[in-house]
Parts: structure tokens; sequence; C-alpha cells
């Protein structure tokens, strides 16, 4: 399956907003294209090292931690709400999962949540065919969503733990900073523990947790993600092969 799929790519190869019926095209390809497996849509995480013209988004100062993702998407509810029902349209055409991008706080699982219902409803009174059991998902990549883990745990049905955000946002050292990259430190015990309490978390309320980022494929972390009891490894395609050879060691 698919475990990350960047949504965002859709509006940054656009001129302006896409509508919902462009949007819906795109993600019923991706879900008919993988034959009944699973596939992770995470919905817009414009903004930091990636923006379009056409949002007019103001420069930030430190846009990794700015107006972005969640905090973008519940600003501006119309635009969300356009995506999360092309979404559910889409799931019709296979196993697609919504996954939610730089989630801080129970409040904004809340409000993605009802949002989601809001475009059930709407959906059901048009008389639009959707799957009534999408998977809601959240990625934990801030250091205060893997604390709150076992708050958010219950609210959803999956947890994707992306390696690269907690890394910075744990170790205060910016990805596009080359003068601090030597600070990125993946294997630093800090990002170890929060990684190793959001998977605890996440099993003890009863849902799957996976792993995206780097660290994801990393030979020499394999091992320790494994012994953790992670679930699902998110990698780019070539670093699956590589990848399967290592854990068929594992014993």
């Amino acid at each position: 399956g698919i475990g990350l799929c960047r949504s965002e790519y859709i509006f940054l190869q656009a001129q302006d907003y896409p509508s919902e019926e462009e949007q819906f095209v795109v993600y019923r390809k991706m879900v008919e294209s993988m034959g009944g497996k699973r596939v992770v849509i995470r919905t817009l995480d414009i903004g930091a090292d990636k923006t379009a013209d056409y949002f007019m988004l103001k420069k930030e100062e430190n846009p990794a931690m700015g107006l972005r993702a969640v905090r973008l998407c519940l600003d501006n509810q119309r635009l969300f709400k356009t995506q999360l029902r092309a979404l559910y349209r889409a799931s019709m055409y296979g196993k697609l999962a919504i996954m939610i991008p730089m989630v801080s706080s129970v409040d904004e699982v809340k409000d993605c949540r009802a949002l989601c219902y809001e475009v059930q409803h709407e959906l059901e009174d048009e008389g639009i065919p959707f799957d009534k059991n999408v998977e809601f998902g959240i990625m934990i990549e801030t250091p205060a969503s893997a604390i709150i883990s076992d708050e958010l745990a219950p609210l959803v049905d999956f947890f994707s733990i992306g390696t690269n955000d907690l890394t910075q946002f744990t170790l205060a050292a910016d990805r596009q900073n080359a003068d601090v990259s030597k600070f990125l430190n993946p294997y630093h015990h800090a990002v170890v523990r929060l990684i190793e309490r959001t998977i605890e978390n996440g099993h003890a309320a009863g849902i799957w947790v996976g792993v995206c980022g780097e660290l994801a494929a990393d030979e020499n972390f394999v091992a320790k993600l494994i012994q953790m009891g992670v679930d699902e490894l998110s990698v780019v395609p070539s670093s699956v092969l590589r990848l399967r050879a290592k854990i068929s060691t594992i014993g």
C-alpha cells in the first residue's frame, strides 16, 4: 500500500485552488491503482518549505512552525472541506485513509473530526456515495502530540510518526538550516523516547502505529522500531527492497 501520499502536490502544480472535482479525479486514480491496498492520503500541508503563490501566505521568519498544515486548513475551512469531500468521494474506489498533519492538540483533532462528520452528512443529503468506514488518523510530528498521544489515541484510528519534523522540533534544529544540521540526530534519546511513548499509547488504545520519514528507512534503526512494536513503515519506493531484505534478517 501507500503509507503517505502528500496531497499538497496537487495544489503546488496548480495555478489556482484545485476544485473538488479536480481533486476527486486524482484521488480516485490513486486508490484504484492500488488494487484494494490501503492508501493513506495526508491532507494539505502547504506552508513551511512548500507553498503556492495563489495562497498569498505571509512571509514568516520560521515557516516550519507557522501557519501550515492543520492550522491553515482549520483557518480556511472552505478549502479544507473541499478536499475532504473529494477524499470521501474517492473512498468508494479503494481503501483510502485520511491523515491530518502537524497536530499539536486534542481540540485540533476534534475540530477535524467534526468537519469530517459535517462533510459526510452533506454527501449523504446529496445522495453521493462514500465509504463510511474510512480510517481517520493523525501524524505525530510535534513533541506536543507525542507527549499527549495517550489523549489523542482514543480519538483516531491510527498514528503515523513523522520522524523528520519530530526530530527538528524536539531538538530545536531547523532542517532547512545547514548551520545546525549537526544537531539533527534522530537517534537522540529524546526523539527515541517520544517515538516509544507514541507506539505504547497507540497500542494501549487499540490503534495501529506507523513510522515515516528518513528514520523509517534507516537500516541501522529498523530493528529498534520493530522491537518497539511499530506496525507499519512508510518509505520511498527505492528503499522497499533493501529494507525488506534487512527486516528478513531480524530474528
